[in-house]
């Protein structure tokens, strides 16, 4: 039987295509996947996030542990609230997960990991617990939900709806999040390249806060819009562009690796030992006649790559992706793409896409 979230009646009465999506039960459209795409990017859209797991670290060997079970260093968070993106790293340096890690006191800390590897990433960071010797409470906070509310106007428009929460979260900085009281987050760490918040909650209040926010011109938005923005933000997707078999050197995720530190992380020797095998950007096709999708080859001149995401981008009207290509390969390369049998000519960009609702790729 398929998870729910507690919003799950609420998208079915709103008339959402549901899919099955890593077990979840999960709304892909309301209707149409591309208005939604643009709602986000031209004023306001809100998102169940409730599949994602939060998860919270606390003792007084907390920001130790995580300094351990991290390949980003939690050392550099000392301002409550600030938040970081991180990878855990498996015994050959692929990636256990990518996740974000939000500081609040120096024995507490809070992670958001992805839906589809929750069961699996408590049970590793148990596992660290375990072997690093910190002994740090590791809480999983299933009654919780969270929501995102996404677009140019989506802070305005979540003031509307929620007027008492404006004094703590109007001076958040991106990457910064604010607690309200125990059951209360909410954070500026978005997916989909637009501003916004992220807010965890208290499930039995969903419903109510998902109305309130819908009803200020905030447009429910699925799963379809949320995976074409964030490719367009030339953000990750977890089990696409990474897995457990992947390095984040091989992945585009280098920035989140701390390697300038002496700290032991685990996974730090194999990736030291593992060095980077392909450059990870991105591609603009070109010719008519297909849409970039992953696992399709990319022949270039100096041999061969693979897509690892790629879809029609409703804000540029081309086709896009992430692909792993090889090492040496600059932006503005020509390469061809090989779809339905077919190459395709397509052209090597730097991601970001879009930002902002603009293109930063010259379409």
């Amino acid at each position: 039987m398929l998870k729910t979230t507690p919003l799950n009646a609420v998208h079915r009465e709103a008339g959402a295509r549901m899919v099955d999506f890593g077990g979840w039960d999960m709304p892909v459209h309301y209707g149409s996947q591309v208005e939604e795409h643009h709602a986000v990017r031209r004023d306001a859209g809100i998102f169940d996030v409730s599949h994602m797991r939060v998860v919270d670290i606390e003792g007084t060997g907390v920001r130790e542990f995580l300094r351990f079970a991290l390949a980003n260093d939690v050392a550099r968070l000392t301002v409550p609230g600030k938040a970081l993106y991180s990878c855990m790293l498996n015994d050959s340096a692929g990636v256990v997960d990518d996740l974000i890690a939000y500081f609040f006191r120096d024995d507490f800390f809070r992670l958001v990991v992805n839906a589809g590897t929750a069961e699996g990433d408590i049970e590793w960071l148990r596992s660290l617990n375990a072997l690093a010797g910190h002994g740090v409470s590791i809480k999983p906070r299933e009654e919780m939900a969270m929501v995102a509310v996404q677009g140019p106007n989506a802070r305005e428009k979540f003031w509307r709806a929620f007027d008492e929460t404006k004094p703590a979260t109007e001076p958040l900085a991106p990457f910064h999040a604010a607690r309200m009281g125990d059951d209360i987050m909410i954070a500026r760490t978005g997916y989909t390249g637009e501003d916004g918040f992220e807010v965890v909650f208290p499930a039995g209040e969903a419903e109510s806060i998902w109305r309130k926010v819908v009803a200020q011109g905030v447009r429910p938005c699925g799963l379809g819009a949320r995976d074409t923005l964030r490719l367009e933000a030339g953000m990750n997707l977890y089990g696409q562009d990474m897995d457990a078999g992947t390095s984040p050197l091989d992945a585009g995720l280098a920035w989140t690796v701390d390697l300038r530190t002496p700290r032991t992380f685990f996974g730090r020797k194999a990736l030291e030992g593992r060095p980077q095998q392909h450059d990870f950007l991105g591609l603009v096709l070109l010719d008519k006649g297909g849409v970039l999708r992953a696992h399709q080859r990319v022949l270039a001149e100096g041999g061969e790559g693979e897509v690892t995401s790629g879809t029609f981008s409703p804000t540029l009207g081309v086709s896009i992706a992430l692909a792993r290509l090889p090492k040496g390969i600059a932006p503005g390369a020509a390469v061809r793409v090989v779809v339905r049998d077919k190459e395709l000519a397509a052209r090597v960009v730097k991601p970001p896409f879009v930002r902002n609702g603009k293109s930063l790729i010259g379409v």
